[in-house]
């Protein structure tokens, strides 16, 4: 159940299968859905796919601020994914896996530059942030299948591979922010 006192937050950090467990598991998040932000009109995952739709793969995160801010969120998105490679997640290449925050009013935007500014000057990353931070305009929630992928398909390739030990390593550094 969504709460009335929520917020959203949508990100894109590569692939929405690898953001969506990540999220989910936060304490103070509702929702996690995964879909697309950033192209005009709907679009199938096969024509985001082929990066000529302008859409980046996101999740959108529906977040009570009294249990967790908007702020962590961000940094933890920061340290999840590598926002240095443009166009870019591990073999994931295309604009469609992008580092992106789409702000949803103008405290967000203050806060993801702020945020940025905040990790790019901590020196976690060697190489200069390339995350974009936009307004939102629209999200377009992808198809039944891609949702809850990782917990529905935990010994698929991808998942086990690529997944799995992005959510043990952050599981293990934000355990203290974990659901119970």
């Amino acid at each position: 159940m969504v709460s009335t006192d929520t917020q959203i937050a949508t990100l894109g950090g590569g692939c929405f299968w690898c953001l969506e467990p990540i999220f989910a598991a936060l304490n103070g998040v509702e929702q996690v859905v995964a879909g697309y932000s950033g192209g005009d009109g709907a679009a199938t995952y096969e024509e985001v796919c082929r990066g000529t739709t302008g859409h980046a793969e996101v999740v959108q995160i529906t977040f009570d601020p009294a249990v967790i801010r908007y702020a962590d969120l961000l940094r933890i998105f920061f340290t999840v994914h590598n926002p240095t490679t443009l166009n870019r997640q591990g073999a994931d290449v295309g604009t469609q896996y992008r580092s992106v925050i789409f702000y949803h009013s103008e405290a967000q935007h203050q806060t993801a530059q702020a945020v940025k500014q905040e990790i790019e000057s901590e020196g976690i990353w060697s190489n200069p942030l390339v995350t974009e931070i936009t307004p939102f305009k629209a999200f377009y929630p992808a198809e039944d299948y891609h949702q809850g992928y990782f917990a529905r398909n935990p010994d698929q390739g991808y998942c086990r591979l690529v997944i799995a030990p992005k959510v043990a390593k952050f599981r293990q550094k934000y355990a203290q922010q974990l659901k119970t």
